[in-house]
């Protein structure tokens, strides 16, 4: 399957996108597995990490047929061509750069850039943008995703992501988002597989809730 039929897939059987920044290449496995045990289908690692790419291939290699995984902090096209080398099929970034969403779709890969502003957001969709990721959230409310989202097209995956747990899932839902990205909340550098694992567990149950 395509990289894009995979993201529409597993963000429909769980919409949560898992972003583990800072985490090493020999700490990446484990990680990996408790998140995509508890039921976490889609694993970012941001280009900000120690050896991203190294994380990446590992992740790919051990995870690829059961999950998406991918790079979260591109910022260069360059490193969109890293990512892809390195078995990542899905590219976050930030901002709504039109060269790295040109890349992303020339590579094949998933492209979801963040946005905060309707501006923004056409930007992206116009250079070719897959899902748009609602950045920072925290700074915002459902209100305002609910407002931007009525003029967007009805069929673009909105990404809420900074300040999400498990209990302030739902009136971000109801204002239309299609999923989230989990950050600091579900995995922070020094943390063992285990922590990852009830963490993960805790935002499903809050999702499915």
């Amino acid at each position: 399957m395509t990289a894009l039929a995979d993201f529409t897939r597993y963000l429909a059987e769980c919409p949560l996108i898992a972003i583990i920044r800072g985490v090493r290449p020999d700490e990446v496995e484990a990680v990996g597995d408790a998140i995509i045990g508890a039921g976490i289908r889609i694993v970012e690692v941001p280009l900000n990490s120690p050896d991203p790419f190294v994380s990446i291939e590992r992740l790919a290699k051990r995870f690829g047929s059961e999950a998406l995984i991918g790079a979260g902090t591109v910022l260069d096209p360059d490193d969109v061509k890293r990512a892809a080398r390195a078995g990542g099929r899905i590219i976050v970034s930030p901002s709504s750069d039109a060269a790295v969403i040109r890349e992303t779709w020339d590579e094949g890969l998933v492209a979801a850039p963040g946005f905060f502003t309707p501006s923004e957001a056409f930007c992206a969709l116009k250079a070719g943008a897959h899902a748009l990721k609602f950045f920072p959230a925290e700074a915002a409310s459902p209100a305002v995703l609910k407002a931007i989202k009525a003029v967007l097209p009805h069929d673009v995956p909105l990404i809420v992501v900074g300040g999400v747990k498990p209990d302030t899932m739902r009136p971000w839902t109801e204002a239309g988002a299609s999923g989230f990205g989990l950050g600091s909340g579900l995995f922070k550098p020094g943390q063992s597989a285990a922590q990852v694992a009830d963490a993960a567990r805790a935002y499903v149950a809050g999702v499915r809730a």
